[in-house]
C-alpha cells in the first residue's frame, strides 16, 4: 500500500540530511501524482527504472525535477533514454556507454553518466568489479557525447544496514582515488549510494545522493 504522507516523509527526510546531500526519489511503481507530490514537497531528483514508466511520469512533472536512470539500460531502450533522462546512473560497460554516446550525438545532447560499481560483487547484479573501474572509465572518458560524473553502487540486501557500510566505503575509495587521477573529461561530483534502509550509512561514508523509495513512497509490489 502506498504511504498517503508523502509530502511529510520528503520533508523528514531532508530535514535529516546534511544540505550537501540530494534527495532522489526512487520512483519505481509509483503514479505520476505520487511523485509530483514528493516533487512539489522538495525532492529534486527522481529516479526511474523503466522508460516507460518514466515517460509517461513526465507527462505529468516535466522538467520540475532531475531525471536520473537508475535502472539497468537495455541497449534498445538508449534512445529513448537519452531523450528523457538527465543523468544515466548504472553504466558499466564500454558497450552501453558507446550507444549513450552515439544517441546523445543524434540529438545535440552531452549527458552525465555515473558508472556503477558492484561492490558487493555479487554475481546475479550489475556493475563492475571495484578493480576494474579506472579502466572503464579511461576507456570511455574521450566519447565526446557524455560525461563521467560520478559513480554509483547498490550494495547487498540486508536487514542490517551496516552489512553494507564496507561496500559503500570501497566505493568511496574508488571515487576519490579516480577523483585525484585528474582524467580528462571526467568530473567526480557526484556519489550515489544508500536506499531506504541503508542512506544514513551511504552518507556517513560520503554519499552526496540518496535514492530513496520506500520511505517517501512505502512499500510498493
Amino acid at each position: 500500500m502506498i504511504a498517503s504522507n508523502i509530502r511529510e516523509n520528503v520533508k523528514r527526510i531532508l530535514a535529516e540530511l546534511p544540505p550537501d546531500v540530494r534527495l532522489l526519489a526512487a520512483a519505481k511503481g509509483s503514479t505520476p501524482q505520487e511523485i509530483l507530490e514528493a516533487v512539489d514537497a522538495g525532492a529534486q531528483l527522481i529516479g526511474e527504472n523503466y522508460v516507460q514508466e518514466a515517460a509517461l511520469t513526465y507527462e505529468t512533472i516535466g522538467r520540475r525535477a532531475e531525471w536520473h536512470y537508475i535502472g539497468h539500460l537495455q541497449k534498445n531502450k538508449v534512445k529513448r533514454a537519452v531523450g528523457l533522462f538527465d543523468v544515466v546512473e548504472t553504466v558499466d560497460s564500454s558497450e552501453i556507454a558507446r550507444e549513450i554516446d552515439r544517441r546523445s550525438a543524434e540529438i545535440g545532447k552531452v549527458i552525465p553518466i555515473f558508472i556503477e560499481i558492484n561492490s558487493g560483487r555479487e554475481p546475479q547484479k550489475s556493475g563492475v568489479f571495484p578493480e576494474n573501474v579506472e579502466a572503464l572509465i579511461r576507456e570511455i572518458a574521450s566519447l565526446p557525447n557524455l560525461k563521467v560524473s560520478g559513480l554509483m553502487t547498490m550494495g547487498p540486501v540486508s536487514d542490517n544496514p551496516e552489512d553494507v557500510r564496507p561496500c559503500f566505503t570501497e566505493t568511496r575509495k574508488v571515487f576519490e582515488r579516480i577523483r585525484n587521477l585528474n582524467l580528462p573529461n571526467v568530473e567526480m561530483k557526484h556519489l550515489s549510494m544508500g536506499m531506504s534502509n541503508s542512506y544514513r550509512i551511504a552518507v556517513e561514508e560520503g554519499a552526496n545522493i540518496v535514492r530513496i523509495g520506500t520511505l517517501i513512497f512505502g512499500a510498493r509490489e
